[in-house]
């Protein structure tokens, strides 16, 4: 397949800088001019090379390694196993201790992956891949049937877009305390072995499972962003919420060990919008609608992270269901998307709300992000 490199990118750019910099410009790849490329290759006969047909092969390579522990850190590194930080070495011993947190053959196919559903070839893996990938990012096997849930989705944890999207996860039911996830002070950090080693089994299955996170190719975040190192995994405060757990509302049964997988911008402490100005007394339902109305939620929607005194303010302000403050939030916005490439921004979008986090403050996070597939956890024991 002959393929023409331009200089991108080609959207915002007037008629004449499309010209000078496109149409009349160079490879940046050969430094040659592009028109003159494109002529030659749909002119040139097709050598023997192009007459070639068939599928690449793909070979998942050798089934073990051996070497020096600063060795095989080394070669993983090298060969781009790892997310740049160190990772516990997959020994059979520990994917075996792994292996006995589920009940499914280490050769299931657990899912397939690529870096964005239908651009990227797909990549199928076992259970056993999952298994090694939980060991490299320092999982205890409790978590693991949690990490089969993720895998079992085929949802990257690392997109390839160029806008640097964010993979994020809620987790509800009795399995938050089980596996000693924290939803308390600090929920959305790093601070729970738990939170921190699923977030990063998922990127690792990601790398090495859905050939994700390659820089240049598979990967191509122009800033990039800080939250795809762990990704945003959150377990609910189901505790000190005075609202039904996301998973109930999504159909569930209360005490359900249920995982929703999230994607989008990301989120950020809500001080960030204007419309959020501190005082003696706060109107923070007014805050949040306000704040919904100024996201654009062509894509990802509206996400609202709230701690237990924010939730409870909402509450006592007569919203005593996020059903009632999703109508109330939503009121007044613009109800239905625009129409596709016309320029007019869609007010909010979707609107979502979960609880989590400490007391000791009346602190709130918001940003885009929009929930997707739901996955019973208890299937991957």
């Amino acid at each position: 397949m002959r393929v023409q490199y331009i200089r991108g990118p080609i959207w915002g750019k007037t008629r004449d800088q499309l010209r000078r910099d496109v149409v009349l410009g160079n490879n940046p790849l050969t430094g040659k001019p592009v028109l003159q490329e494109i002529v030659d290759k749909l002119t040139r006969p097709l050598s023997a090379e192009d007459r070639k047909s068939g599928q690449m092969a793909r070979d998942k390579g050798p089934a073990t390694f051996s070497g020096t522990a600063d060795e095989l850190q080394k070669m993983f590194l090298q060969k781009r196993y790892t997310d740049f930080l160190p990772v516990v070495l997959p020994t059979e011993e520990k994917v075996s201790e792994m292996m006995k947190a589920t009940s499914h053959r280490p050769d299931e196919v657990l899912g397939k992956m690529g870096p964005t559903a239908g651009v990227f070839e797909t990549w199928s893996y076992t259970v056993k891949d999952a298994a090694i990938n939980a060991v490299m990012a320092g999982a205890a096997p409790e978590y693991f049937p949690i990490i089969l849930a993720i895998g079992s989705t085929g949802m990257e944890g690392i997109s390839v877009s160029d806008n640097g999207f964010v993979s994020g996860a809620v987790i509800n039911g009795a399995i938050r305390d089980e596996i000693g996830l924290n939803y308390d002070i600090g929920a959305m950090g790093p601070y729970a072995h738990s939170n921190t080693t699923i977030g990063r089994a998922w990127n690792l299955l990601s790398i090495n499972g859905g050939n994700c996170g390659k820089v240049g190719t598979t990967y191509m975040g122009t800033v990039g962003n800080p939250m795809n190192l762990i990704n945003i995994i959150i377990a609910e405060n189901e505790r000190d919420s005075p609202f039904q757990p996301l998973s109930v509302r999504r159909g569930f049964k209360k005490n359900e060990n249920i995982i929703t997988l999230f994607n989008g911008w990301g989120v950020l402490s809500a001080k960030n919008w204007a419309d959020n100005v501190w005082g003696t007394q706060m109107n923070y339902p007014k805050i949040i609608k306000d704040i919904y109305n100024s996201q654009d939620g062509s894509l990802f929607g509206t996400f609202a992270v709230l701690s237990p005194p924010i939730a409870n303010f909402v509450k006592d302000a007569g919203y005593d269901s996020v059903e009632k403050f999703t109508d109330y939030v939503k009121a007044g916005s613009n109800p239905t998307p625009p129409p596709p490439n016309s320029g007019a921004r869609y007010a909010g979008g979707t609107f979502t709300v979960v609880v989590t986090g400490g007391s000791n403050n009346n602190y709130f996070s918001m940003g885009g992000m929009v929930p997707n597939q739901s996955i019973q956890i208890d299937k991957w024991r």
